[in-house]
């Protein structure tokens, strides 16, 4: 049989399990490394950890320089700590870069950090062979005490499991973006206008919650769905972890805008890139305090499901009783912009 030919994407679960397990490198003040699930690499610097983190913008091409910002001080926060610094790379579109479109990235890119309190510290800049769009990717570095360091890892038995806000905010906001004009033929303006304002309101940044969460009681774990929706981010809290979890999904917060733009596009809100939403996992007795905290400064939490003895796998309630919750071997996203042909999904997700 011959190898797999990978789609575009997040590379298989599986098969970067593999690489990861084969070629990461070994330091001994590296207390968290390339893991799957994790958000971010955690260094022993003496008094206090210093938290890493590097991601890409590659689906949107609006207000790509804001959006960098957010998605990687998101992994930093999840991992309980302070964003602080960002490396900041640019690759520009030949032929299709003047000054105005520089301009415009480097002002959004300092607006999101300043807004963090972020410093935009480096980086580099280049006008790019064979791009049809500009890619951005951060370089994020923050700090935490480490005794408030959250891992992916921490999940318990027992754990309540809180989703705050609703699932694919960022996926909504970039279909109202790139997909205005069909959208707006099956849905109408109004819906699309809305959509678009989601990149900000209810806004992609986790940093808030996160805090939020923090300084209410101790999670044992958050963790912050991308690509793949929350389906994937499920996934990779129990992979992570090596716990079973429980989802009831009639529980899980779908926004009007993404439920009528994923039927108009035929699309799963589960596959749906998805940053936006936290899922913290906590102890029963401080599950409470920690979504009334969340709601009394506006943001909207509720407990999805929960933690059980088992090996690693995700779960979701049915009227017939227990199901796997689907893997989604490709963003929705992703599928839609030239990805697969049909939905892609499998039933359940095992590590060899």
């Amino acid at each position: 049989m011959g190898e797999r030919t990978l789609g575009v994407g997040k590379l298989p679960m599986d098969l970067l399990q593999k690489l990861l397990e084969r070629y990461q490198g070994q330091d001994e003040r590296l207390v968290v490394g390339p893991q799957v699930g994790e958000d971010a690499a955690v260094l022993d610097m003496g008094e206090r950890y210093l938290v890493v983190k590097s991601d890409p913008i590659t689906f949107a091409t609006d207000e790509i320089g804001w959006y960098v910002v957010q998605v990687n001080a998101n992994d930093i926060a999840c991992m309980g700590a302070t964003p602080r610094w960002l490396l900041l790379t640019l690759l520009l579109p030949e032929g299709r870069t003047d000054e105005a479109l520089v301009e415009d990235l480097f002002s959004q890119a300092s607006q999101a950090c300043q807004s963090l309190g972020v410093a935009l510290c480096g980086g580099h800049t280049e006008i790019t062979h064979g791009l049809d769009r500009p890619i951005a990717v951060g370089l994020m570095l923050g700090e935490v005490e480490k005794e408030n360091l959250v891992r992916t890892a921490g999940v318990q038995v027992g754990d309540v499991i809180i989703q705050t806000k609703g699932i694919a905010i960022e996926g909504t906001a970039v279909l109202a973006h790139e997909m205005a004009e069909p959208l707006a033929a099956k849905v109408g303006t109004a819906l699309v206008t809305r959509g678009k304002r989601f990149l900000k309101d209810p806004g992609i940044s986790v940093v808030p919650d996160a805090m939020i969460v923090c300084r209410a009681g101790h999670p044992h774990a958050m963790h912050d769905p991308t690509e793949g929706g929350l389906a994937t981010g499920l996934w990779e809290l129990a992979h992570a972890s090596d716990k079973r979890l429980i989802v009831d999904l009639a529980a899980v917060h779908v926004f009007p805008e993404t439920v009528a733009f994923c039927q108009a596009l035929e699309l799963d809100p589960l596959g749906l890139i998805a940053s936006g939403s936290l899922l913290v996992t906590a102890a029963p007795e401080e599950s409470p305090q920690m979504v009334q905290a969340l709601s009394q400064e506006g943001i909207g939490a509720t407990a999805i499901g929960r933690v059980v003895e088992g090996a690693a796998s995700v779960q979701m309630e049915t009227p017939d009783g227990l199901a796997p919750l689907p893997v989604f071997e490709q963003d929705e996203l992703t599928r839609l912009f030239g990805g697969m042909d049909g939905p892609k999904v499998k039933d359940d997700l095992t590590f060899e």
